[in-house]
């Protein structure tokens, strides 16, 4: 739902441009989710897309840090597919000619915010942020300002004329999922990144984020060192042992890049 400005390119899209011709004359043999089985499919390590590929029949999966990574290999003919959220897929295959989106969606998932077990007081405060944002649109211009026709007209502007009374919101996030979170010219920006912000600017908090592996995001949340985990985080079961979750911010699908 991810996620930027058209002018700028992330480095993990940069990384993928740079390779973009790498897998042109090889072939492609997945063209539907059933020729899945059997093949070699990445994912970024610790996704929902890592835990769905270890369902699918004889396949082996590759686990990449960066779902970068993941593309790059896929160009280079090291492996078949890869299994990724539907916006960060669609920021590969804008700037890499040689690799497409299969029509089939892979699942359905949605995305919400961690807070530590527990927390109930800032779950209840974020999703009482969460519903006033939702209602007066501002979550839906964040949203079209990454994805769609209307990408960079809405540019989320965090105000200045507060005085952040409530302190501090320490965000916990993996600044390599395009459109989401992601460096641009040193700053951590996305999707997720405004929409906490305008989070904070309605609870009258300071955000502060903390980049780190993927798989260690919910475990920062855990330990305290983080008081919430954004970072495209599906609500799953196994994760719901661990964290709690806010309602959900975003609703996107998996699906499955592969070769020209």
């Amino acid at each position: 739902m991810m996620r930027k400005i058209a002018a700028c390119i992330s480095a993990a899209a940069m990384a993928a441009l740079l390779l973009t011709g790498c897998g042109s004359n090889l072939k492609n043999t997945v063209h539907s989710i059933d020729d899945l089985k059997g093949k070699t499919i990445g994912v970024q390590l610790g996704t929902t897309g890592d835990t769905l590929a270890g369902d699918i029949e004889d396949a082996t999966v590759e686990k990449y840090n960066k779902a970068a990574d993941g593309v790059q290999a896929l160009k280079q003919g090291k492996i078949d597919a890869v299994i990724v959220d539907l916006e960060t897929a669609k920021s590969f295959t804008e700037v890499n000619q040689d690799i497409q989106i299969l029509d089939e969606e892979f699942a359905d998932e949605e995305y919400a915010i961690a807070v530590k077990l527990g927390n109930t007081a800032l779950q209840t405060k974020l999703n009482e942020a969460l519903d006033a944002l939702t209602q007066d649109g501002t979550l839906q211009r964040i949203k079209d300002n990454y994805e769609g026709d209307k990408k960079g007209q809405y540019p989320y502007v965090v105000r200045q004329d507060l005085s952040r009374s409530k302190g501090k919101i320490v965000m916990a996030t993996n600044a390599e999922f395009p459109p989401y979170e992601e460096r641009q010219g040193g700053e951590i920006v996305g999707f997720d990144v405004d929409m906490m912000n305008a989070v904070c600017d309605y609870l009258n908090y300071e955000l502060l984020i903390e980049d780190m592996a993927f798989d260690s995001v919910i475990p920062a949340v855990q330990s305290g060192k983080a008081d919430v985990g954004v970072a495209g985080l599906s609500v799953t079961p196994d994760r719901e042992k661990n964290v709690l979750f806010t309602n959900n911010y975003a609703v996107t699908h998996q699906v499955v890049i592969v070769r020209k």
